[in-house]
């Protein structure tokens, strides 16, 4: 059964004569009775009983007909939609992202996309890299914004930005007065990091490892935003992406640099090999920033 064959029953449906639906099909009328002789064969019912001067539909051709409608139809919407998505008049774009970027890397990004493409909706899913990592390979997600190392070779990974990982010091703390530190201003401090199976709270254990930056870890966390409270509460110290170090609440952490050492987390839009991000992601990946400020101290 072809698409052709089901224009042409509509056609002689419309019309009741072969003639002057070849004539609205662009065919000879003798190629599109051949097409619908071919269709009924293939269906074994006649679709309409064939008078001298009229065409006229079997009980068979009735049933057929609301069918063969509803097809033209759906693949006419089909079309229009492909369309409208090539030109994003409309269509979903499916982000995975670290919940340590989400909240501070996507409202402003989307806002942008969003003036630009109105139609178009937006999907965020937060999670940690390896589940990010398995919904990208399922294509479950048209790409997800991570930090490195992303070490699976299925994926292509484009970096976006770079940014400084900064000491969060409790308000009022000895060390606020010192506008950089050293690696030996923490000696003794108790650490806050994000708990394990979160990628930032690797990181920061590794740099710590890396220095021989030994620290008693006081609490684990599952939000930056838990952490910074517990730093504000005086709880420890941790260090917290520059993304993050913007709040304008009151007693908010101090933030200061590590000087030297200049602990940072590449970050990076990931997406299959096989399937490289569509143009609605591709515009979206416009819209992100391509570098963080560092608050001022």
């Amino acid at each position: 059964m072809e698409m052709h064959q089901l224009r042409y029953v509509v056609a002689v449906a419309r019309t009741r004569n072969f003639s002057r639906a070849a004539e609205q099909c662009h065919v000879s009328q003798p190629s599109l009775s051949q097409q619908i002789q071919k269709l009924e064969d293939e269906l074994g019912e006649r679709l309409f009983d064939r008078r001298k001067r009229e065409a006229k539909l079997t009980p068979a051709g009735e049933a057929f007909l609301h069918r063969a409608v509803r097809i033209l139809e759906e693949a006419e919407a089909a079309k229009r939609e492909a369309s409208d998505a090539r030109s994003l008049l409309r269509g979903t774009v499916t982000i995975g992202v670290l919940p340590t970027i989400a909240p501070y890397l996507l409202p402003q990004a989307m806002a942008a996309f969003l003036e630009k493409f109105p139609g178009v909706q937006i999907v965020v899913q937060e999670e940690t890299t390896a589940h990010l990592i398995k919904l990208a390979l399922a294509w479950e997600i048209d790409f997800a914004i991570a930090s490195r190392p992303i070490h699976d070779t299925r994926l292509e990974t484009r970096r976006l930005f770079s940014e400084e990982l900064l000491v969060a010091l409790p308000p009022g703390h000895s060390l606020a007065r010192k506008r950089t530190l050293t690696a030996d201003d923490l000696v003794g401090e108790a650490l806050i990091v994000m708990r394990e199976g979160h990628c930032l709270g690797d990181q920061v254990l590794a740099f710590c490892g890396r220095h021989d930056l030994h620290h008693h870890i006081s609490f684990r966390g599952a939000q930056l935003e838990t952490i910074q409270s517990l730093v504000r509460a005086g709880l420890g110290i941790s260090l917290i992406p520059a993304m993050a170090a913007q709040s304008k609440q009151k007693q908010a952490p101090e933030y200061r640099s590590l000087h030297s050492l200049k602990p940072s987390r590449e970050i990076v839009a990931v997406w299959p090999k096989q399937r490289p991000p569509n143009r609605a992601a591709r515009e979206f990946l416009k819209a992100l920033p391509m570098s963080v400020n560092t608050p001022s101290h």
